[in-house]
């Protein structure tokens, strides 16, 4: 295959060892300057230029996006996704994993267990915050960082808020997060490639440094991971639309609890305490998976007028508890149902003999007409758009009050 790899640094290692194991697997690679690209919008077709001349063909690409680029590296990784280039990390998903909240919300919302946290802005909700997460010590983080930038650990109570006070008037977001003390300033990276785990490291902070990034003075070793690591590692990379990420993640009482998914892991450091070929791992996948660029789904589906992309949750009660779905009469309504999800497992294109059972969610495509008598009844919109009411604000008591105060 042709593969570019967008690195904005040549002789980084991961850069280099990514580039290398492609040359010796006989592919054609570049590594290409992120910055150095323009975004062509101007004809019939998406298309990139390159140092000002159009870009060549390429089969497939490894964004290498850094954190001070992620907005223009990200406009340029859709760009390429625009023209149909295979590449193992979306737009959406590098842009996901770089905003701290973002991930944990999307991770929660998928049952991935994680340290308990929070956020506020009111200095008067700090306290109580604090203490919804467990109470201090606490771990304050910055909504965007990496290698262990922005990352705090606050002793106490009084410590936290005084932190987050400071941080809020130079207008920045902070994170409070429990600080899971069983972990003992150690935490284990997942490198997930595809479907699995291909390499894991333990890594330990060193002295009274509770981080245990390497870029900290951390140390590294080779970790066999128990399977539930693995299938969690797995699982938070594909929910964050990831393919090749760095999963960290605690080691708590009750299983591993994800800290951060790493758009662009770093191989230096798991290569050295694996000794594996990590970067051609990665490349061996690309290579794979190279013919089946990544399509929005929902975009493309979309555009067909009375049909669309929906979730439909088998709720207690519901009829369709104990069909099957060729009994369920979904595709008399012209549905199709794409992915059933049943607690963390997903099956695809489930057969017309599979049985719904309570709590299921089908990811189903097909007329709205159809899913609409499915979906509850809270989530209809009105058709049109009401007449203004003659009386548009009513005077609440003490509303006036409150405002100025």
């Amino acid at each position: 295959m042709k593969l570019a790899i967008l690195s904005r640094s040549l002789r980084a290692y991961s850069t280099q060892r990514l580039r290398t194991a492609a040359i010796d697997r006989g592919h054609q690679v570049k590594v290409l300057d992120t910055l150095r690209f323009g975004i062509d919008l101007t004809g019939d077709e998406p298309d990139l230029h390159f140092r000002g001349r159009p870009l060549s063909v390429y089969d497939a690409v490894i964004p290498r996006v850094g954190a001070s680029v992620t907005y223009f590296g990200t406009a340029v990784v859709r760009q390429f996704e625009q023209m149909d280039v295979y590449t193992p990390n979306t737009a959406n998903g590098i842009m996901n994993s770089r905003d701290k909240l973002r991930a944990s919300q999307i991770l929660s919302r998928h049952n991935i267990a994680m340290p308990a946290t929070a956020l506020v802005r009111n200095r008067d909700e700090v306290r109580g915050a604090i203490e919804l997460v467990g109470g201090a010590p606490v771990v304050l983080k910055l909504l965007e960082g990496t290698q262990g930038i922005g990352v705090i650990l606050a002793p106490t109570t009084k410590v936290a808020e005084a932190i987050i006070e400071t941080l809020h008037g130079a207008n920045q977001q902070v994170l409070i997060q429990r600080f899971v003390q069983e972990s003992r300033g150690r935490d284990v990276r997942a490198l997930v490639v595809g479907d699995r785990v291909v390499a894991s490291m333990r890594r330990r902070a060193q002295g009274e440094e509770f981080r245990s990034n390497v870029h900290r003075g951390g140390t590294v070793e080779k970790v066999d991971l128990e399977p539930a690591y693995e299938e969690v590692a797995v699982r938070s990379a594909h929910i964050m639309g990831l393919r090749v990420a760095g999963v960290d993640m605690l080691e708590g009482e009750h299983g591993p609890l994800v800290m951060e998914v790493n758009s662009s892991p770093g191989l230096r450091g798991i290569e050295a305490a694996t000794k594996l070929d990590v970067a051609g791992a990665i490349v061996d996948y690309v290579a794979d998976q190279s013919g089946f660029p990544d399509i929005d789904v929902r975009q493309r589906l979309a555009v067909s007028t009375g049909y669309g992309v929906a979730e439909i949750a088998v709720l207690a009660g519901s009829e369709l508890v104990g069909r099957t779905i060729a009994e369920s009469g979904l595709l008399e309504m012209d549905v199709q149902v794409l992915t059933l999800h049943r607690g963390t497992r997903v099956t695809p294109n489930p057969g017309p003999g599979k049985v719904l059972e309570e709590g299921d969610r089908l990811l189903c495509f097909g007329r709205h007409e159809g899913m609409r008598s499915l979906i509850p009844a809270r989530s209809r919109r009105p058709k049109r758009v009401r007449r203004l009411p003659k009386q548009p604000i009513h005077d609440v008591p003490g509303q006036a009050e409150a405002l100025v105060r």
